[in-house]
């Protein structure tokens, strides 16, 4: 590993951070609006997806989408991908229009200016506590029965092994659509562990992929094929992973 590469890779991952800065100071005003009342989300999503595109570019990431359907305006979707960077936070936003809210780890909030928002527009689980799990669930069920969509990673957090081409799915994401009857949409990102892992000193600029696919009706199902269901995605997921390598 050459000294250059450090050095780029040490300046490289601080400017992530400047840059996810620069936009909430910017919109401070406009995204302290847009939090005082939950009807308002959605003008906090279009903010939101403005910032996770500054960041996308700015980091030097050109982004390729796939779709396989278009989803439909005013419908509730349960959204779910593969994880295995931060950057897949901004790369969802940027390529769902659909408003959206995320069930993510309540470590993020420690992040200063991102946390604070992130912890009045996101849904918190702690992933030790059979508690705040189930709070997820009522959660989730208010922002579906006000028109949002839920995002959530189904394999609970990315793999301390990077050499995981994609972990066992938890059955969260898949229980709450099924309860509540919405379709799922499973979204490939096979590049973004190679552009940006948790590994502080590796990535690069360039493109991203992302594969959005059909979505999975839960019409008529029930908790006993939930198995199936989320076997399904899982499939779906991996398949175009291996396709992209």
């Amino acid at each position: 590993m050459s000294i250059l590469k450090i050095i780029f890779w040490f300046f490289w991952r601080i400017w992530f951070y400047i840059l996810m800065a620069i936009p909430i100071v910017v919109f401070l005003p406009f995204l302290l609006i847009s939090i005082l009342a939950e009807s308002w989300y959605p003008y906090f999503f279009r903010i939101a997806r403005i910032w996770a595109k500054f960041i996308l570019f700015g980091m030097g990431f050109r982004y390729q989408v796939q779709q396989e359907a278009t989803l439909e305006p005013n419908t509730s979707y349960m959204i779910i991908a593969n994880h295995t960077s931060m950057i897949d936070i901004m790369l969802m936003l940027a390529i769902v229009k659909n408003p959206f809210v995320f069930v993510g780890k309540k470590e993020l909030v420690a992040i200063p200016l991102f946390g604070f928002f992130y912890k009045r527009t996101c849904i918190l689980v702690d992933r030790g506590s059979a508690q705040s799990r189930l709070a997820v669930f009522e959660a989730a069920q208010q922002r579906i029965n006000r028109g949002l969509s839920v995002c959530i990673f189904p394999e609970g957090g990315v793999p301390d092994d990077e050499s995981i081409l994609l972990d066992h799915f938890k059955d969260g994401a898949f229980r709450l659509a099924i309860e509540h009857q919405i379709p799922i949409v499973p979204i490939t990102f096979p590049d973004n562990k190679k552009r940006f892992s948790f590994t502080f000193f590796s990535g690069s600029p360039g493109t991203m992929r992302a594969y959005i696919h059909q979505p999975i009706s839960t019409k008529g199902c029930t908790l006993e094929t939930k198995k199936r269901i989320k076997e399904d995605c899982y499939q779906v997921i991996k398949k175009q992973l291996l396709m992209s390598e």
